[in-house]
């Protein structure tokens, strides 16, 4: 099972919408319940905490699962645990779009790797990463980055990033690294090596992803507001910010922080990020 993560507008849809074109794999957009979920194993009745852990989060919506089937599926399960339960969901997921495995592209479950390989041993990581300027420019004004300075995206980048290759490490030969640049230079080498690590045959039709991409973003809701939100947030907005995975990919997408930053904010984010910046091989000047 494929784990796509990295910080958020790194490439993880992107990757997703490429592996996600796999005749064999199907992968929702973001559900983000499974720590919640997982928490549910030591309850009194882990049946029914894993259901509300799954069917009342907002991305359950998104997947399009009938609540009452999946009910009904999760207590025919013989000796529950919250491994089959999760697996549960996925595989009718799979079967709903005619696919016969399954993968998940949940970014912040970068920092959440350790806990779903003990839960999964047959998960398989994915970690996008991309020049962090670039990451900051992307996350610059959206509704989800509450962080408006550029010193504090340098941060989240390194800390994020940091996280993600230290519990890589802990899980070796489960884990890989990919980067966004590599993957738009290069698409069919790097999908050839992330299907040697999750054991998939190479199929071609990951290449023409963006032909199916604006149909697969259909299934993204309407989002009612939230605590951290304070407002609806509609689905034409939430697919708006995707919308470039509907095209091919374009190398004019790269460094775009040299033309987009200004020399102070470069300097400000270089101060705090240079170091991971030069140990990932990308310029710093």
């Amino acid at each position: 099972m494929v784990f796509v993560v990295g910080l958020g507008r790194s490439g993880t849809t992107l990757l997703r919408m490429m592996l996600d074109s796999h005749p064999q794999i199907a992968i929702p957009y973001e559900q983000g319940w499974m720590p919640r979920a997982i928490r549910a194993e030591g309850r009194g009745k882990p049946r029914t905490a894993f259901l509300r852990a799954v069917t009342e989060h907002q991305g359950f919506a998104d997947a399009g699962l009938d609540p009452d089937a999946f009910r009904k599926e999760i207590y025919s399960l013989k000796d529950f645990t919250v491994a089959d339960g999760v697996r549960c969901f996925y595989r009718m997921y799979a079967q709903l779009h005619g696919k016969s495995r399954y993968g998940d592209k949940t970014p912040p479950y970068h920092r959440r790797i350790p806990m779903i390989a003990n839960l999964l041993p047959e998960a398989r990581f994915v970690h996008i990463i991309r020049d962090g300027r670039d990451v900051a420019l992307s996350r610059m004004n959206k509704w989800f980055e509450p962080e408006t300075s550029i010193e504090g995206l340098a941060s989240k980048w390194v800390k994020s990033v940091g996280i993600a290759r230290r519990d890589g490490l802990s899980v070796a030969g489960r884990y890989m690294e990919v980067r966004y640049e590599d993957l738009i230079r290069a698409p069919e080498r790097e999908l050839g090596r992330i299907c040697s690590l999750i054991e998939a045959p190479f199929d071609n039709a990951m290449l023409t992803y963006h032909e199916r991409a604006a149909s697969r973003l259909e299934e993204i809701k309407d989002r009612p507001a939230d605590a951290r939100l304070r407002e609806d947030l509609p689905a034409e907005r939430r697919r708006a910010v995707l919308w470039q995975t509907t095209k091919p990919p374009d190398e004019s997408n790269l460094e775009r922080w040299r033309v987009e930053l200004d020399a102070r904010q470069n300097q400000d984010f270089v101060q705090i990020a240079g170091p991971l910046l030069r140990v990932l091989g990308y310029p710093t000047s």
